[in-house]
């Protein structure tokens, strides 16, 4: 995978967070520079360190299923992806103004559960965990602490839009890996 791969896969596994920092912002009305930066290092911290820990468990597994490592990253990356649009389409979802520890866990946890299943995706096809977790750690802070502070702004329909376009950006990204590796196409 190349950086612009990683970048497109880090932006993609952050929407799901950024969908529910713009809920935070919309539910904290005036979010202060702290509660920014408290949002933005639990999503931030969550998604990089569950692709390092999916990574060692599929490093594993790795030199077993090497004929198979493409499509079993294509199906992950395309339930995720179909997961995040479904769970888009979800009318329910709590917005509110709790930043407790918590609270807070829950949340990071519940988003980056998609993350540890790509850090398996990574493992077989070998790329450098820790630049990978690094960006996508970067990345989900950043998008994070944007979507708390411009929440109130933005409205929630933006929120479930940015998890939408999560969705389909690992959809895109699994069915690229698979051509990719079944030589349809080459980048």
């Amino acid at each position: 995978m190349s950086f612009w791969d990683l970048l497109v896969l880090a932006v993609g596994l952050s929407m799901d967070a950024m969908a529910v920092s713009i809920c935070k912002g919309l539910a904290l009305r005036k979010p202060t520079l702290s509660e920014t930066v408290l949002v933005g290092v639990w999503f931030g911290a969550f998604q990089a360190g569950m692709p390092v820990l999916g990574y060692f468990l599929g490093s594993v597994f790795s030199e077993m299923i090497r004929s198979v490592d493409h499509w079993i990253a294509f199906v992950l990356l395309a339930y995720i992806g179909a997961n995040m649009i479904r769970e888009s389409f979800e009318k329910d979802k709590e917005a509110d103004n709790d930043l407790g520890v918590r609270k807070m866990f829950l949340l990071a946890v519940a988003t980056s559960i998609d993350a540890l299943a790509v850090g398996v995706t990574l493992a077989f096809l070998e790329v450098n965990i820790w630049l990978s977790a690094l960006l996508i750690g970067i990345v989900t802070f950043t998008l994070s602490a944007i979507g708390v502070r411009f929440g109130s702004r933005l409205g929630e329909k933006y929120g479930q839009g940015a998890e939408r376009t999560g969705g389909i950006i690992l959809i895109l990204l699994g069915l690229r890996i698979l051509l990719e590796h079944l030589g349809i196409l080459t980048f």
